[in-house]
């Protein structure tokens, strides 16, 4: 197999050793100012492995767990990272203006995006912003966890890395039902995600881009990827209160099938439950295949809850960012 290491190399080699003998350098068959090359031998069906910097007579072993990869799946590429700690960070609350509407949000950057700068990232959109990352803002007291997620999974290597942009919505009743969600959507296409593209290392195409919320923040979502599929190729709708004040029945019914992959989940049995499968049902009925661009789960006793979304919002990060979905090994 041939691995692809991605590293600004300033000064020192890199190199890669595997769990064949944790203290033998595999040399690169090409070597660059940005990164390496390695043809890897796999005595068995899968292989752990670590990139490693020599430096001034040191050995630095790249930061997280072993990149355990399989003997069949297609060339990887790796992105180490040797002089961070080993999680992501979240930003100061970001300010975005534009002709009379005001947003907020915060940005999850995983571990790594500030030393290794070759990398680009898909990005997460997530209603709601207030309630994910720091439970002295979240409703209750009770955030999403979501950069805890992301970083557990990305230890567990399930997902590739990303972005998580949380924006707080200024009226939520307004913005996340009809017709409010209309004017909302195009101040998050025509200015947020415009900055958020030039502030960050985005990957920026629809396919690698993700809109998500719960409750009327999953209606609105499942609005933003009908409504614009040019730019949310994904979205994630948990808990969604559909055909409360919107007509997305009525548009997923009567218009064009979008190419765009969505989630849906609910909690059973009072968790906006039956108008989950009532639009899973008409999603299959025009032509949305499940398991393919389509998944939707049901959750025995979950509750309409920041908890029960924290509890299992690592089922939609997998979908989008797993790696069944990537273009080889991207961690």
């Amino acid at each position: 197999m041939r691995v692809a290491v991605h590293y600004p190399v300033g000064q020192g080699r890199l190199v890669l050793r595997t769990a064949v003998d944790w203290d033998r350098d595999v040399e690169p068959c090409e070597s660059s100012a940005e990164g390496a090359v390695f043809d890897v031998d796999f005595p068995d069906m899968f292989l752990a492995m670590k990139p490693c910097l020599h430096v001034d007579g040191q050995v630095l072993w790249c930061k997280g767990s072993d990149y355990v990869l399989s003997a069949h799946e297609p060339d990887p590429d790796l992105w180490p990272y040797f002089l961070v700690e080993d999680r992501g960070r979240v930003t100061d609350i970001l300010r975005f203006d534009h002709d009379g509407r005001s947003h907020t949000a915060r940005v999850y950057l995983p571990p790594g995006y500030d030393e290794n700068t070759l990398r680009t990232y898909p990005v997460l959109y997530m209603q709601d912003g207030q309630n994910l990352f720091f439970p002295e803002e979240a409703f209750g007291g009770n955030e999403w966890q979501v950069d805890e997620t992301m970083d557990r999974l990305d230890r567990m290597n399930s997902v590739r890395k990303a972005i998580v942009v949380g924006v707080a919505p200024a009226d939520r009743m307004h913005d996340y039902t009809r017709p409010g969600y209309e004017s909302y959507g195009a101040f998050l296409v025509e200015t947020i995600k415009p900055e958020i593209d030039l502030q960050f290392r985005t990957r920026k195409g629809p396919q690698d881009t993700v809109v998500m919320g719960s409750s009327l923040g999953g209606v609105v979502s499942l609005f933003l990827a009908w409504q614009y599929p040019e730019v949310f190729g994904n979205a994630g709708c948990l808990s969604s209160t559909f055909g409360y004040q919107d007509d997305l029945f009525q548009r997923i019914a009567t218009e064009p099938k979008r190419p765009i992959r969505l989630y849906l989940d609910s909690g059973w049995p009072r968790d906006n439950f039956d108008a989950t499968n009532a639009m899973r049902d008409l999603l299959v009925h025009r032509g949305f295949r499940l398991g393919g661009d389509l998944l939707a789960f049901s959750f025995p006793d979950g509750l309409h809850a920041e908890g029960s979304w924290a509890g299992r919002i690592h089922v939609p990060f997998q979908f989008f960012f797993g790696r069944a979905w990537g273009a080889g090994r991207v961690s």
